[in-house]
């Protein structure tokens, strides 16, 4: 979803007014000025002016116009780093890490761009922050391997994860098992799997191997979510409402009969195909083949 632009243009006088351009009393561009400057409407640029106003950046002077205000962007309290985190997952969540930006979560915060810096050095720290913040809120399962066996243990982990990534679609394309980042509660995710693997005939080597194994799969299947999701903001089409409309483009591959076991496939009533039905089938497999390593 693109930003609108009165927000835009916010964004960027009140970056000028938090680099000191603009310093306290100083008139601020009319609407007039704000029109031909930014090529808008004036009903954007009366936007823009009611923004700055809301959030306190800003104050009208009879007789002289809009004015920087004296106590600037300090006059109301800045939020803190957990509601600048908790504002970029949510939109992570609704547009996805391309529609996070700087300027895109400083606008929805009301604040200057600039100012994001106060609570994280850059966008990559900004999304490790947002990484741990979604482990931290999805603790490990309350099981044991000493009670419960390990194999219950990851696939319940397993599971707790593709829970994660279906309600973030975001998360999975974030997550790297070759250039992680350093985010506390998801290496506690690991410890936790290597503590169900601990003690089962395997050297610590081949337990984290076995560990991100699991989890790796996991992520690599629940990156078609965000692929999926992706596809479905850019066509407006579900995925069924697209194989609906594929379907004459099948018919004309499956009709000189070459394929018969997919055209009984695809033409059957009774088949379930999706991604759930995907991991599901994967995960099993993936267990029964670590069983035969473990006591």
């Amino acid at each position: 979803m693109e930003e609108p632009p009165y927000r835009r243009i916010a964004a960027d006088i009140a970056d000028r007014i938090a680099s000191g351009e603009f310093a306290p009393g100083a008139r601020i561009p009319s609407t007039r000025q704000l029109m031909a400057a930014y090529g808008v409407a004036m009903a954007t640029a009366t936007k823009v002016l009611a923004t700055l106003r809301e959030r306190g950046l800003v104050e009208p002077v009879r007789g002289v116009g809009t004015v920087v205000a004296a106590a600037g962007a300090s006059r109301a309290p800045g939020p803190g780093r957990d509601q600048v985190v908790a504002t970029a997952v949510a939109i992570a969540d609704a547009e996805g890490l391309h529609g996070l930006s700087m300027r895109r979560l400083a606008g929805q915060l009301g604040i200057p761009t600039m100012a994001i810096y106060r609570y994280v050095a850059d966008r990559e720290e900004l999304v490790l922050f947002m990484i741990d913040k979604v482990m931290a809120d999805n603790p490990p399962p309350a099981l044991t391997p000493d009670r419960h066996g390990w194999r219950a243990c990851l696939e319940a982990i397993a599971r707790l994860h593709w829970a994660m990534y279906r309600r973030h679609t975001w998360l999975a394309q974030a997550v790297s098992f070759t250039r992680p980042l350093p985010a506390p509660h998801a290496m506690a995710h690991t410890e936790w799997m290597l503590r169900a693997l601990d003690g089962r005939g395997l050297d610590l080597s081949a337990q984290f191997t076995a560990a991100v194994t699991v989890a790796n799969y996991v992520r690599g299947t629940a990156v078609n979510r965000a692929e999926e999701a992706q596809a479905e903001q850019d066509s407006g089409l579900t995925d069924a409402q697209w194989m609906e409309a594929q379907e004459e483009r099948f018919g004309t591959v499956l009709a000189d009969g070459r394929l018969p076991l997919m055209a009984r496939f695809l033409t059957a009533d009774d088949v379930v195909w999706n991604l759930d039905v995907l991991f599901e089938f994967g995960l099993q497999r993936l267990l029964d083949g670590l069983a035969p390593l473990l006591r």
